[in-house]
């Protein structure tokens, strides 16, 4: 029962945030300005186009009418229609989501896999050279900017030896289809990847690190030292696990905040993601994306801050009790 009543309490901690960005969503883009105005100041669209986009998209409406209506068009899955190609939010959205989860995916689960290792490798021998070697250079790249680690990876690859393309998601003109088309898309892929993984990596094997180093000061471990346990056993048994708690914590969170804002990385590498996306519509006013890409973003946030919730219930036995 206590389980049950943890999880539903988290669930709707959730749900009540989703409901407050859903009502922020609709202020934040109606406090920046009237899409009615920047309609009409659209060349293309005579005055009669103008009126009559404006009536069909309800413009002409009140705020609270706008507001019903939008959260009836959202509850249904209509996001509303872009201003710049005239197509569904949502199948803009679908379209350009695989993109970024290409990009995102591979880069979390490379860096979720050696960030940690890496800090607990440099934890285990604190204080001697390959302590100093891995803590020196995931400081360098953690503090490093990702468009400037991207520009020194085209430079190096792309221009110096010109193994891979600097960037587009394939080769414009390509025709090619099955394997020749994976692995045309994979060669792509392979910078902007290699530039989210190491920033993610520097940074998960930071924090690893630190854990791992307070941990191993915990009386437990040190309880389990003087029984005489094998290092190897205190290492994994009782160090790795609970070190491993803030790490998931950041791992979580950075899986929602990093597939909604890899802009820099998307606009660096031209790649047809959520993020090129996102400058799109910032630079076209496009309001309904905008509206669209914020809610995205927020909610898978909010989804990755609920599983790594749970998750710590499995994690630390603490927590269910």
């Amino acid at each position: 029962m206590t389980t049950f009543r943890r999880l539903t309490g988290r669930v709707l901690t959730a749900l009540g945030t989703l409901v407050f960005v859903l009502v922020l969503n609709f202020v934040i883009f109606r406090a920046m300005g009237d899409p009615k105005h920047d309609l009409a100041r659209n060349p293309n669209l005579t005055e009669s186009a103008q009126a009559a986009l404006i009536k069909e998209r309800g413009l002409d409406q009140s705020q609270w009418v706008q507001f019903t209506r939008y959260l009836k068009d959202t509850l249904t899955g209509d996001l509303g229609t872009s201003f710049i190609t005239n197509r569904p939010v949502s199948d803009e959205l679908l379209n350009a989501l695989p993109n970024t989860l290409i990009v995102v995916g591979v880069s979390t689960v490379l860096a979720s896999l050696l960030g940690p290792w890496l800090g607990l490798l440099a934890a285990w021998k604190r204080g001697r050279t390959r302590d100093t070697l891995l803590t020196q250079g995931s400081v360098v790249l953690y503090s490093m900017p990702s468009f400037w680690l991207g520009m020194v990876l085209i430079a190096v690859f792309a221009q110096w030896w010109q193994l891979l393309p600097t960037g587009l998601g394939s080769t414009p003109g390509s025709t090619a289809t099955g394997w020749a088309h994976v692995e045309d898309v994979a060669r792509h892929a392979v910078l902007p990847v290699a530039t989210l993984t190491l920033g993610l990596l520097a940074q998960y094997a930071v924090n690893m690190r630190s854990a791992v180093v307070d941990t191993m000061q915990e009386d437990y471990v040190l309880t389990a030292r003087a029984i005489g346990l094998a290092p190897r056993a205190v290492r994994n048994r009782h160090i790795v696990r609970n070190a491993m708690l803030p790490v998931v914590t950041v791992i979580g969170l950075n899986l929602g905040f990093v597939l909604g804002g890899a802009i820099t990385v998307e606009a660096l590498f031209s790649w047809p993601g959520i993020g090129q996306l996102t400058l799109e519509a910032i630079h076209g006013k496009d309001y309904p994306m905008l509206q669209g890409l914020f809610l995205l973003s927020s909610a898978l946030v909010i989804a990755m801050n609920l599983a790594t919730d749970l998750l710590y219930g499995r994690l630390d036995p603490r927590i269910r009790d």
